[in-house]
């Protein structure tokens, strides 16, 4: 049996607990380790030559905590030697530290596989066995996603998958992130990503599974059943918000029907909420859409997991 440290006698005999540990503590109970760790091990190196890799499990809890807390590599590292509630979650002891290479190496390992997507899939299916993924209706939206806009940097240019566009009367660079959510839970089934340029309309066909019977979403995505991907779905009710003007005009019976399309549309502002709030993701961490894109898969499926939790864990 390993000697225990002295920080980890103190942290046994410690009479409160922090918010991080609850917080840690309830994730640790949520995400299903052994469905991720199994998709994961297809790829993982077995290292059979050289210095043996961090193990598996380890290594997807500590990038699981530089999501939650949107650390950087080198940050990632220090947290770890600050912080005894990380490293027990992470299964890891002083004398053996995960580094901010190591830490890297394993971020670019998830990307090169495109593993965001896969474990958001997982997540997913873990989700539908429990009853929670329902997929009669649909909700789709979308959200800028801020990128820097300055040139002062190594290449002396801005991200080239970046772009500008205008939202009101306030301009915003960077990408955006296209969802389509159950309009019971608000759990997230699809996920898009573009530059923020690219009209809402244009990556709706991406966010409908084609199970459903109804279809909610605001004044961007109008005329979207006479677009061709969408011409097939003869089954499908569409409640498309009117714009703001066309509102002006109704009666009070069409009013309170818009008021209805707008209160079932809530539920699409939650999983925004939990990614750009909760998990401080409301600027980009790396340069181009396919990394950005890994790490918002896995932000979803941690939101999944959090707003449905009072269902699972009872």
């Amino acid at each position: 049996m390993d000697q225990i440290t002295f920080s980890e006698a103190e942290y046994q005999t410690k009479k409160r607990k922090t918010r991080r540990e609850i917080f840690l503590e309830r994730m640790d109970k949520l995400i299903p380790w052994k469905q991720l760790e199994k998709k994961v091990a297809l790829y993982y190196p077995k290292g059979q030559t050289g210095r043996p890799p961090y193990p598996l499990p380890t290594m997807l809890r500590v990038h699981c905590m530089q999501l939650f807390y949107n650390l950087s590599d080198p940050a990632m590292e220090d947290a770890l030697y600050e912080i005894e509630s990380m490293r027990q979650f992470a299964g890891l002891k002083l004398d053996r530290l995960s580094d901010e290479t190591t830490i890297l190496k394993f971020r670019h390992f998830l990307e090169r596989h495109g593993l965001g997507k896969v474990l958001f899939k997982e997540v997913n299916k873990h989700l539908e066995k429990n009853g929670l993924m329902l997929r009669e209706g649909s909700i789709v939206d979308a959200s800028i996603i801020s990128a820097p806009s300055s040139t002062k940097n190594e290449s002396g240019q801005r991200d080239p998958e970046m772009r500008q566009t205008r939202k009101g009367n306030q301009w915003y660079f960077g990408m955006k992130m296209h969802i389509g959510v159950d309009d019971t839970l608000g759990l997230i089934h699809s996920i898009d990503t573009t530059a923020a340029n690219v009209h809402d309309i244009v990556s709706a066909g991406n966010l409908l599974h084609g199970d459903e019977l109804r279809v909610f979403g605001d004044a961007g995505y109008l005329g979207i059943q006479k677009r061709d991907e969408h011409k097939d779905r003869q089954n499908v009710s569409w409640f498309i918000a009117k714009r703001p003007g066309s509102r002006k005009k109704l009666d009070d019976r069409k009013l309170k029907a818009e008021k209805l399309k707008a209160s079932a549309r809530a539920k699409v502002e939650h999983p925004f909420r939990y990614i750009k709030q909760v998990f401080g993701y409301s600027n980009v961490r790396y340069r181009g859409l396919a990394k950005n894109s890994n790490r918002l898969h896995l932000l979803a499926a941690f939101s999944n997991l959090l707003m449905g939790e009072k269902y699972l864990l009872s």
